[in-house]
């Protein structure tokens, strides 16, 4: 292993870890994500003081009270809008978001998962028979951990929760990770863990668990040894417009620099640049750092500024790369997570959003709907609100499409409805 690779491999494991909370409603995400900032010392002590005014019970704090910030959640007791929070232990830094457990809301937990590292779903286990063998899980378990592989999250953890609500902890966290375990390879998923938390008391959530059935580490334990996907620096580069602007501030001509975060590959001064879509070519004269300072080189995950050693047209949503690395389609397969009340239809058009740039396109064809239940593919006509399905797009204009897995720059999409203007689904290109 050289050093680069060290050094990559180092950043994964150290680098700033995002992950979401998922669950049906009421299993204890927003206590959950309570215990960690209160454990880890993320409060200011004006936020603990406000949590023993308000929480219930004479004293005990209501921790979930930290992140369900709405009048209408608070009221209501449930989660509506994604709510992000950060804190940090000596070994990473963590950015969580508590995504809502109803599936009228699943929409925002797909928003949740857009760029997470890891996903975190909350099963109760008050909620289950825990008289049938084997023990069958909630629907809302069943969808969040399938949109959540679905969706790219390249690490799912599940929290068996309220583990000491129940009279046998030991055989009941046998009998779910049973469950967790059993639907994991029907869906052809592989969890990072399975582990038994109190988020109410604090049990096994940043302590281990000290019982004599589980030997496993604690929650935040786990989180800490997940590594981050990084953007693969072998491959060729890559490099979405983000923002197009003059370099310097003073008269006459002015390059432009290219503004943009790496997808992939390492740039250097001197490159060989293709520009797509129009194809035409130029060199890097420099490469520079966010404030204008000059790099030898940009890696993949850096946001950086590229300047041409001539003049081309270049705006938001083109590409510059390496020449050979991007090539246009217009008609493909992908997963569709779809959103909207509004049906998906085929043959309708919609506007399309891949990396910085809008195009028109229409859904081809539905190959397939995921049944939740059965995880089996079944026939469809049209995908309704919170459906899986395969589809063929067709867009207007030809796009540099990858595949998703492990490269949401070029294969990751999003619908929407031109009337309403409505993020309407999520496209994975396969």
């Amino acid at each position: 292993m050289n050093a680069t690779t060290t050094h990559r491999t180092e950043h994964a494991r150290h680098a700033a870890l995002r992950f979401l909370t998922a669950g049906s409603v009421d299993d204890g995400k927003s206590t959950l994500i309570g215990r960690l900032l209160y454990d880890s010392r993320a409060l200011l002590a004006d936020q603990v003081d406000a949590l023993r005014r308000h929480s219930r019970d004479g004293g005990a704090l209501d921790l979930s009270l930290l992140t369900d910030g709405l009048e209408a959640e608070r009221e209501q007791g449930i989660t509506i809008d994604v709510a992000y929070r950060y804190f940090a232990t000596p070994r990473r830094k963590f950015i969580i978001a508590d995504a809502p457990g109803h599936e009228q809301y699943t929409r925002n937990m797909v928003t949740a998962a857009a760029g997470s590292h890891a996903a975190v779903v909350l099963v109760d286990v008050t909620k289950l028979d825990l008289s049938q063998r084997p023990l069958v899980l909630l629907p809302q378990t069943r969808r969040h951990a399938l949109l959540a592989h679905r969706l790219g999250v390249p690490h799912l953890v599940f929290a068996v929760n309220k583990i000491d609500a129940v009279a046998d902890p030991a055989a009941t966290f046998a009998a779910v990770r049973a469950a967790l375990e059993h639907f994991a390879q029907r869906a052809g998923l592989e969890p990072a863990g399975i582990v038994p938390v109190s988020a109410l008391r604090g049990d096994n959530v940043t302590q281990p668990l000290r019982a004599e059935w589980y030997d496993g580490p604690s929650l935040l334990a786990l989180l800490e040894s997940l590594p981050v996907l990084l953007p693969d620096a072998d491959l060729p580069w890559r490099l979405p417009v983000q923002w197009v602007a003059r370099a310097g501030d003073g008269t006459g001509h002015q390059p432009r620099v290219y503004w943009g975060r790496l997808a992939a590959g390492t740039v250097r001064v001197g490159d060989a640049v293709a520009v797509f879509p129009s194809g035409e070519a130029a060199r890097v004269a420099q490469v520079l750092h966010h404030g204008g300072t000059p790099l030898s080189a940009g890696e993949a995950g850096q946001s950086i500024g590229l300047v041409l050693d001539r003049a081309l047209d270049v705006s938001r949503g083109d590409w510059l790369a390496a020449p050979g690395a991007l090539s246009g389609q217009r008609r493909f397969g992908a997963t569709l997570a779809w959103l909207d009340t509004e049906p998906a239809i085929v043959g309708r058009r919609y506007w399309l959003r891949h990396g910085h740039r809008w195009v028109q396109g229409r859904i081809a064809a539905i190959e397939h709907r995921l049944d939740i239940d059965t995880l089996a593919p079944t026939e469809a006509q049209q995908l309704g609100v919170n459906d899986i399905g395969q589809v063929v797009v067709e867009a207007a204009e030809p796009l540099p499409l990858t595949a998703f897995d492990g490269n949401p720059d070029g294969g990751a999409l999003i619908v929407v409805d031109p009337a309403t203007h409505r993020t309407s689904g999520a496209l994975l290109v396969n």
